[in-house]
């Protein structure tokens, strides 16, 4: 308590009225009457909250995942925590998260969508929107990405393109240590690019990169604790500077999706379509011819649909590949494994989506490096859309919900070794590939992410043909059990930046 008085003395003193001491005691008086004993007694069990603070005090807001995973331990599958004053309903461990996105999906459908989300998109868009809107939006995005070739040869080919690109540019360092961030941010940034613009963008195109740039800078600023504070306390801390750089970051960007719309606009031809925007703007002139007053296809959605497939279409791929090759220079007993089934197998020729099942440990290493890296530690936060009584608890509509993925992939009872790099989880006695039910990285039920056939197209065949050119080690001087696999604090878990070499195979 003797925080709790610390804060409110701070908030009471100086120069703030007794107006606004008023207002605090009240949010306490409405906090605490959240809390009653029948309504405690009906939910989730967990820590008993402070007033107005909840239970941040317990955790450690740079990465809460990790404090949620051990509060799990004692609270067990299904347990509340407080955000600030804010409830928040925690599903850990496969059994739970799956029943709730898949037999429950309707009821643990809903995005919550936090403050600063809530800033950035105003409730447009694909990701971080609800209702009709959000319905409309992601089954256009999903048959526009399926109409340009996600799943297919179509878009297989342009990663394998791009692939060539980024040969060429980790050729240029000639086996000296470099970063390997933007190389593969481009790439990976490229594939989404071409379905979204309808062709690529050079790696020297200074818009491309300040996209790219400030895309990264917001996934990693939405991850700081001062965030997570904003996000609990949003009335109070709005003038917070990482919150403000967030918003900078977005406003630039916005001007520079408008000017490459504005010239894919003067460039249109409706009856040869060349990627999302052209759609989009095709639809949208439809719905104007045909006098639709309530239409979904405005321009607040094209813009923030595109924000939205930007940044989820670079970032995590992109980050998993670092983690990927990272681990090969940290494990080079396993990159020799990899390349002698590459050599054996492909040879000299470009891999391709089809060579997959005659790379079971390949295959393997990828799933592992996607369920060790854990990109998305707590998922992208759900909420209720009804009252619903889950395991044996009463969830009330409107309840924030966390599927927590990372205790899905490091669920003890379904991984011999969680908390260990190793590809035998995806393969059985004979070295075949097999699937795993609580491989869930890109969460599931309806809000599963919809760019998911086309991530796993991009990781298979980047992989693969980096690690058939390259071989991956430490910087000199550098031993591998040097190498740092500490995650970076951000929404999404990136590397600390670290630098490789990449040595040309002979």
């Amino acid at each position: 308590m003797a925080v709790v008085e610390d804060l409110l003395f701070s908030l009471v003193s100086g120069p703030t009225t007794l107006l606004a001491a008023a207002v605090v005691l009240l949010v306490l008086c409405l906090v605490s009457s959240r809390l009653s004993p029948g309504e405690a007694a009906r939910g989730p069990p967990g820590p008993r909250p402070l007033p107005l603070l909840g239970n941040v005090l317990q955790l450690d807001l740079k990465r809460p995942y990790r404090t949620l995973c051990e509060l799990s331990e004692k609270y067990g599958s299904v347990f509340t925590v407080y955000f600030g004053p804010d409830k928040v309903v925690v599903l850990a461990g496969y059994k739970a998260v799956k029943e709730a996105l898949v037999s429950f999906s309707e009821e643990f459908g809903d995005r919550y969508i936090h403050p600063m989300f809530y800033d950035l998109n105003q409730g447009h868009g694909i990701i971080f929107a609800n209702g009709e809107s959000w319905k409309e939006m992601r089954r256009f995005a999903l048959s526009t990405l399926r109409d340009f070739g996600m799943g297919k040869r179509v878009i297989e080919d342009k990663i394998v393109e791009e692939c060539q690109f980024l040969i060429q540019m980790f050729e240029e360092h000639k086996g000296k240590p470099f970063d390997t961030a933007n190389p593969l941010n481009y790439a990976t940034s490229n594939i989404i690019s071409s379905i979204v613009y309808g062709s690529r963008f050079e790696y020297n195109d200074p818009q491309f990169q300040n996209l790219v740039k400030r895309s990264n800078e917001s996934i990693r600023y939405s991850g700081a604790a001062s965030i997570q504070m904003y996000n609990m306390f949003p009335r109070l801390l709005g003038w917070i500077r990482t919150r403000q750089l967030i918003l900078q970051n977005l406003h630039s960007s916005i001007r520079d999706v408008r000017d490459l719309i504005k010239k894919l606009r003067e460039t249109l031809n409706p009856n040869s379509c060349r990627g999302f925007v052209d759609c989009f703007l095709v639809r949208t002139q439809k719905e104007e011819d045909s006098c639709v007053t309530d239409t979904h296809y405005n321009e607040l959605n094209l813009l923030f649909s595109i924000t939205n497939l930007f940044a989820a279409g670079t970032d995590t791929s992109a980050s998993t590949l670092r983690w990927g090759l990272l681990f090969m220079a940290k494990y080079p007993h396993l990159q020799d494994k990899v390349q002698e089934e590459l050599s054996r197998v492909i040879g000299g020729r470009q891999v391709r989506v089809e060579d997959r099942k005659n790379l079971p440990y390949t295959d393997a290493v990828v799933h592992e490096i996607q369920r060790k890296a854990n990109i998305v530690p707590m998922s992208i936060p759900h909420k209720t859309s009804r009252d619903v009584t889950f395991q044996g608890y009463f969830i009330k509509a409107g309840t924030i919900v966390f599927p927590l993925l990372t205790s899905v992939l490091a669920d003890e009872s379904e991984w011999e070794t969680p908390h260990t790099f190793n590809p035998s989880h995806f393969l059985d006695n004979e070295g075949k590939f097999i699937k795993r039910d609580a491989f869930m990285p890109f969460s599931a039920g309806r809000r599963v992410c919809p760019g998911e056939s086309l991530a796993k197209m991009e990781l298979f065949i980047f992989f693969a043909s980096l690690l058939q050119c390259f071989c991956f080690t430490p910087p000199p001087g550098v031993e591998e059990d040097e190498l740092d696999l500490t995650p970076a604090v951000g929404f999404t878990l990136s590397p600390l930046p670290h630098e490789l070499c990449a040595a040309r195979r002979q």
